[in-house]
């Protein structure tokens, strides 16, 4: 049986699997494949012996069987980011079978909102709280969010706790205040916009002179060249009606925090801290930078399928 093996970009990938063709790709070493091709997975394990698989597939596989059938993943996104950062994670997910929904937060990714003109966090998360009341009532989700999106996926525990199976917080803030300030995210790195006059808070936040140092340090250059077009300026709104209550859905829903170990903006200390003041049902651990739906795409689902695993 003759094997053919294609190095596509995860753009193609993509693509390809949103035509439906039925492609045996490889992402870098990590075979994808789609949810109808067991009998094309099995003989290219025959053809190329088990000893050639890359034993980061096999565990991926072993714990994908855990997961629950046809899951439905939405993904948040963090400060300045987009639904388009989430691309690699995906097109291997919607590959294997999953439904995947990426969502651009008010005046972020092509939504066209002026960030200047938001002034609660609850007008810049109304994108989720839509997606989320539209679902049906017996549907339920795993919420995944990236740094920032962690005050989004805590909001909607407490608003749509019975439509979340899992809520995965990648180096997220939850909603906690950090007792120790100098714990916190730097603030001389950011370049802030006073749309209402110099004399009058910030309206506008944007990372740009420190992007590749705090954000993407062990991601390809490719990934952060890209970023730089795409990243936009988050809205500087107030944050105070984000809070971790107990009570509720806020004790029921499972909840799963994945630390990023060479993480530069929010430090491993920092994310300690913050799990420490809201423990969560697992903690999972990820060699990346901020960024690893860049750096470490194929671990990160490895663990996103181990974070919603059946025990």
């Amino acid at each position: 049986m003759l094997v053919l093996r294609l190095v596509l970009p995860g753009p193609v990938n993509l693509l390809l699997s949103m035509l439906g063709r039925p492609w045996n790709i490889w992402l870098g070493f990590v075979p994808v494949f789609t949810s109808n091709d067991t009998e094309l997975k099995r003989d290219l394990k025959t053809s190329l012996g088990e000893t050639q698989i890359n034993p980061l597939t096999l565990l991926m596989e072993k714990r994908e069987e855990k997961v629950l059938k046809a899951s439905h993943f939405v993904f948040v996104h963090g400060a300045m980011h987009g639904a388009w950062c989430w691309y690699k994670v995906r097109s291997h997910l919607e590959s294997t079978g999953h439904k995947v929904s990426c969502l651009d937060l008010k005046s972020s990714g092509i939504d066209l909102s002026d960030p200047n003109t938001i002034s609660s966090f609850e007008e810049y998360n109304k994108p989720l709280f839509d997606f989320m009341s539209n679902l049906q009532d017996d549907e339920k989700v795993i919420l995944v969010g990236h740094s920032m999106g962690g005050l989004s996926l805590t909001r909607s525990i407490q608003e749509f706790g019975n439509k979340i199976h899992v809520a995965v917080y990648i180096c997220a803030d939850c909603g906690q205040r950090l007792p120790n300030k100098n714990m916190d995210i730097p603030r001389n790195i950011w370049e802030e916009g006073h749309a209402l006059g110099l004399d009058k808070p910030p309206t506008r936040l944007m990372l740009k002179e420190f992007q590749r140092d705090f954000l993407y340090h062990l991601s390809p250059v490719e990934d952060s060249a890209l970023a730089s077009m795409l990243l936009r300026p988050v809205p500087a709104m107030e944050r105070e009606d984000v809070r971790v209550d107990g009570g509720g859905y806020m004790d029921k829903v499972k909840r799963v925090y994945i630390k990023t170990m060479k993480d530069r903006l929010v430090r491993p200390e920092v994310q300690e801290q913050l799990i420490q003041m809201w423990p969560p049902s697992k903690v999972l651990e990820i060699e990346s930078d901020h960024s690893p739906f860049f750096s470490a795409p194929n671990q990160l689902i490895n663990l996103l399928f181990e974070a919603t695993a059946h025990e």
